[in-house]
């Protein structure tokens, strides 16, 4: 039987037949993939023709079609709706991937070609586009090891293989723990609980296949939880699960893995002749060097934490208030928070709810892109590789640009999170090719026949993952390498980040944040409190970020830590972290940097990108409407169609005419001293 994998794909816009594809089909078509990409790249490196652009840098960009349609697949259903089969797969592609990865950037017949065309770059006559693939081809190879020899060669190979095996390894464990972790719940411990978090809790019960409610570590779930509970206990033991992620059993315990990943990252930039993995990995990025990143950090923690600490002290109070002895502890927070923020805004999260559909939010998103960007959505019926998934096709003018695909709903077999990933990114060179996107959230599934009901934070989340599949959908670059989101790690928040100031525009919640019962619009006198009360609780979200982004840092700005806890721990005392706040995402548990590359030594992105994104949003306001056509089609022209096309400092130049600075954020988190 033909593996559906290596077949030419019959499909609406060359979708994956996920209805034909079996987990069976995944490791032969692998094996068939990276042979047939070898056996390209071999006979590249052995023409014997003079290098050239076409001969050489084109075809490279036209190599491992199979493998790219493999891999998209796979790490599609990997990440959203994994099982054992597709976790032990993952666990034996780790290497092989590696392995592949290594022998390509080793090539040294290869990269004498590429050498050849970069030495003489200024006579060959490239176009631009051209001529940046090129430059980010040579850097690549450079950056991973091409012109090392011998002992070093090989010894960087090898690291990189423990590497990817080390990743896989964190991300399956941490998986494991989320999954494996849940909190049956008497009828007499829901005290507290509004409704839509009871339902949300009967609904996991079910899944887990209990009598009753339970209470798990999907985040729409516990957060909830820790914030209506009035059982403190139950609320402690909630949270100490949470945030022991990753280290609660000996088989699952990342923090081995996390101090090995370290070493490894240290050896692997000293082979490449950087000091330390931070000056590798941030000489790409906007920040450059990791004193840059510190000074941002640092300008934004002072004035989050004296927030956060006189936020401390009101909550203490409250508790008193309640009888409660003790200090605020971090299982206290967001239960006084909440009430706090009910009694000073008159902001009732369990009233708010009703209004914030997800189906309406998604038309939010995508009426907003409408406005801004003159995209159209309309429904496909296709078969996807899961039953909550669903799908757009995405045009404009009647022109076809992409598919989109949303897949909402916690469940067991998706990892935690939100993100935004391509099954294929957008490209006019060697052939042209569409995007296809996908976002994935983890919004608590409704009881069966009811509509699912998002609080705002999730709503901001949807907003900021379309952000980042609007940088997918709207690419207009010639070379899938630096397509879409394929730009600096501290630029590629930019557009996700920005598209959540849409959220709390007043006419998209007027227009779309109707009651679920009812289908009245939110009344004025609620509206103005949810966008009064946008900046509530800042100096908490930031300090739990900041704290984060700092331990990423040093983690990766030294020696590598023989005992990463302990070196967390130093950390967060040097900056004098609350007591009552902890880490967004202490070591065990923290995806973002051991997961892979993409975000060590790079945390910081979110808060780099976050700088920019308060400033951009203020040329909409500078414009005088938040749907200026004028500075949309300049964000699209500058910013969202270019990719990695361009440094992304002069990307943003283009747009707003200089680079920004800090205070638009700390305005934009209330953080600014009044």
């Amino acid at each position: 039987m033909t593996n559906p994998l290596l077949t030419t794909w019959d499909t609406p816009f060359d979708i994956a037949p996920f209805d034909r594809i079996s987990d069976e089909d995944f490791a032969p078509a692998l094996d068939k993939a990276l042979a047939a990409h070898k056996a390209e790249i071999d006979a590249i490196a052995a023409s014997d023709e003079a290098p050239t652009f076409e001969n050489t840098l084109a075809a490279i960009a036209a190599s491992g079609e199979s493998l790219d349609k493999v891999l998209s697949v796979f790490f599609t259903v990997a990440g959203a709706d994994s099982n054992e089969t597709r976790e032990a797969l993952q666990r034996d592609f780790s290497p092989k991937l590696a392995a592949h990865s290594s022998e390509f950037y080793a090539n040294k017949a290869l990269f004498q070609r590429i050498q050849t065309l970069w030495d003489s770059r200024e006579s060959l006559g490239l176009e631009a586009d051209d001529a940046r693939l090129l430059e980010l081809t040579h850097r690549d190879f450079v950056r991973a090891g091409a012109a090392l020899e011998g002992a070093e060669a090989e010894r960087l190979k090898e690291v990189k293989s423990r590497l990817a095996v080390l990743g896989t390894q964190f991300t399956q464990n941490l998986l494991a723990d989320e999954r494996g972790w849940f909190m049956e719940l008497a009828e007499t411990d829901l005290s507290g609980l509004p409704d839509f978090v009871v339902s949300s809790a009967r609904a996991a019960g079910k899944e887990k296949g209990v009598a009753g409610p339970a209470i798990t570590l999907s985040r729409s779930l516990i957060v909830p939880f820790l914030q209506y509970s009035t059982r403190r206990d139950l609320r402690e033991k909630a949270w100490r699960a949470w945030t022991s992620r990753g280290e609660m059993a000996e088989a699952t315990d990342n923090r081995a893995i996390a101090a090995e990943i370290l070493a490894l990252r240290d050896e692997r930039a000293k082979l490449l002749g950087y000091e330390t993995f931070a000056a590798y990995k941030l000489e790409t990025e906007m920040a450059g060097t990791a004193q840059n990143v510190r000074d941002l950090l640092m300008q934004v923690w002072k004035p989050a934490k004296s927030q956060a600490e006189a936020d401390e002290w009101i909550l203490g109070q409250m508790m008193k208030n309640d009888g409660v002895n003790g200090a605020l502890e971090p299982w206290d927070w967001r239960f006084y928070s909440e009430k706090r923020r009910k009694q000073e805004h008159d902001l009732d999260e369990t009233a708010l709810k009703p209004y914030l559909q997800l189906d309406r939010m998604i038309e939010a998103v995508f009426d907003t892109a409408h406005r801004l960007f003159e995209l159209n959505f309309q429904p496909l019926d296709l078969p996807l590789y899961h039953p909550d998934c669903r799908a757009w096709e995405v045009t404009r003018g009647g022109e076809h640009v992409g598919v989109f695909i949303g897949d909402y709903f916690a469940r067991g077999s998706k990892r935690s999170g939100a993100w935004c990933s391509a099954m294929r990114s957008q490209a006019k060179k060697p052939r042209v090719q569409t995007p296809i996107v996908i976002n994935v959230c983890n919004f608590a599934a409704p009881p069966e026949g009811e509509p699912a009901l998002l609080s705002y934070d999730d709503a901001r989340t949807l907003f900021h993952e379309f952000g980042h599949a609007l940088h997918q959908l709207l690419s207009d670059v010639s070379w899938e390498r630096y397509s879409g989101t394929s730009v600096a790690r501290d630029f590629v928040e930019l557009p996700s980040q920005l598209y959540e100031h849409w959220l709390e525009v007043p006419e998209v919640l007027q227009r779309f944040a109707t009651h679920a019962e009812t289908g009245e619009a939110m009344p004025q006198d609620m509206l103005e409190k949810v966008l009064k009360a946008a900046t509530y609780d800042q100096g908490f979200q930031t300090v739990e970020y900041v704290a984060s982004a700092l331990v990423d840092l040093e983690f990766h700005d030294g020696p590598p830590p023989a005992d990463p806890m302990a070196k967390q721990a130093e950390v967060l005392a040097g900056i004098g972290m609350p007591h009552a706040v902890v880490m967004r995402h202490a070591t065990p548990h923290f995806a973002h940097v051991f997961s892979g590359d993409g975000y060590s030594s790079g945390y910081y992105s979110y808060m780099w990108s976050e700088v920019m994104d308060a400033d951009a949003f203020e040329a909409f306001e500078e414009a005088g409407d938040a749907f200026d056509a004028t500075t949309a089609q300049s964000l699209q022209e500058n910013i969202l169609s270019k990719g990695g096309s361009v440094e992304a400092d002069k990307l943003y130049i283009a747009f707003r005419g200089r680079l920004p600075g800090v205070d638009a954020l700390l305005k934009g988190r209330g953080l600014l001293p009044v």
